[in-house]
């Protein structure tokens, strides 16, 4: 296991360089909120919070101490391997325009087909999941769809601004895409970050605000709900932009249709509280990778009989799992999940079918539609 055991001490260097050359290459947001609303609780004068946990305290675990014990430790090696993949059948998808489909890119990116519009999730197409080109966690199975090979995009979900979940480059391309940019719909402040890159179809959203989406049959109604997390894009701004996952509410096939998409997060009571005020979930993606050490990991993103957990409380009747499987951002290995989360499932009584992991390019189909 030496070779284990150089994987995270060369991720480790690289992190501390990425420590010391980012306070130097990215400006800083502000420390103001300019969204601030007192009557909010999530909101502060500075940013925003959890509900459920503060991410704000004093105490709270040390991201440098994290990054001493993976220097040093010996992690498991990852295996990609074992990810299973499949070509993505890009004509399919650009032919479909009455099935609700899902296609799993890699990571949290996921492509939706609703009512004949095309809605991506956390875009990323990037080599790295970092602030810098030369340095940082690497794809470690390569892409098995191009973005311009894909349909035009209509509408982008970005969760929060975590470089494995905003991209770039990923999002500049698709604001240059032919056709025109698409709808941007992103969390509080994160606008402000996407119009410093020059892309101005953007709609900026508060927890439960609700922004509906012209399509070629009835109209899409897209929300933003709580999740347990938090947003750090540079050394400056941890929690100066808000996070969230989107509810996703459709009339398709003359009957009601809702997807979730829970972005990045821990464990929290938000879920049992979307499950009571949307009754139940069609689909849902929810993340079932990156949650070890559990000491620095527990509050900010699940583990797979977590996931499982979630599953049951917002009462989906299908869900995937996702952020996981494309880079190593956590002590656990990127395939940790193919044994996790049957583990999961058979813990909590859920078959198989219910929760599954799709290949990286797959593509299914929700519901058939007639035209």
């Amino acid at each position: 296991m030496a070779g284990a055991g150089l994987q995270p001490l060369a991720r480790g260097i690289a992190w501390w360089v990425a420590g010391l050359f980012v306070p130097l290459l990215l400006t800083g947001c502000p420390t103001v909120n300019p969204y601030y609303d007192p009557s909010r609780p999530h909101h502060r004068p500075d940013g925003f919070n959890n509900l459920h946990v503060d991410n704000w305290r004093a105490d709270a675990p040390s991201f440098w101490r994290w990054v001493r014990e993976w220097r040093l430790a010996d992690l498991p090696a990852d295996e990609p391997q074992r990810i299973e993949r499949t070509a993505t059948d890009a004509a399919l998808l650009k032919a479909n325009r009455h099935d609700v489909s899902v296609t799993w890119m890699g990571q949290s990116t996921v492509l939706w087909q609703v009512n004949g519009l095309n809605i991506l999730t956390d875009p990323h197409f990037g080599p790295r999941a970092s602030p810098l080109a030369f340095t940082g966690p690497r794809r470690l199975v390569p892409l098995l769809v191009t973005l311009d090979s894909l349909p035009r995009i209509d509408v982008v979900l970005i969760s929060h601004n975590h470089h494995d979940h905003l991209d770039r480059g990923t999002v500049q391309a698709l604001n240059r895409q032919p056709g025109g940019p698409p709808l941007f719909l992103v969390p509080l402040g994160v606008d402000l970050w996407m119009r410093g890159e020059g892309i101005r179809n953007v709609q900026r959203m508060d927890w439960w605000d609700r922004h509906p989406v012209p399509t070629p049959g009835s109209d899409l109604l897209v929300h933003l709900v709580p999740v347990q997390h938090w947003s750090r894009r540079s050394v400056w701004d941890r929690n100066a932009t808000l996070w969230g996952g989107f509810v996703v509410e459709a009339t398709v096939d003359g009957q009601a249709f809702r997807l979730l998409f829970a972005g990045d997060t821990g464990y929290s009571p938000d879920f049992k509280i979307l499950g009571n005020r949307f009754t139940a979930f069609d689909f849902a993606a929810i993340p079932v990778g990156c949650y070890q050490p559990r000491w620095f990991m527990s509050d900010q993103n699940v583990n797979e009989d977590e996931a499982v957990r979630i599953h049951l409380e917002v009462n989906s009747r299908r869900s995937m799992g996702i952020h996981w499987g494309t880079f190593r951002l956590c002590d656990d290995p990127s395939q940790a999940p193919l044994d996790g989360l049957p583990r999961a499932r058979a813990h909590h009584g859920v078959p198989a079918e219910d929760f599954v992991l799709f290949r990286l390019g797959e593509t299914r189909v929700l519901k058939k539609v007639r035209p």
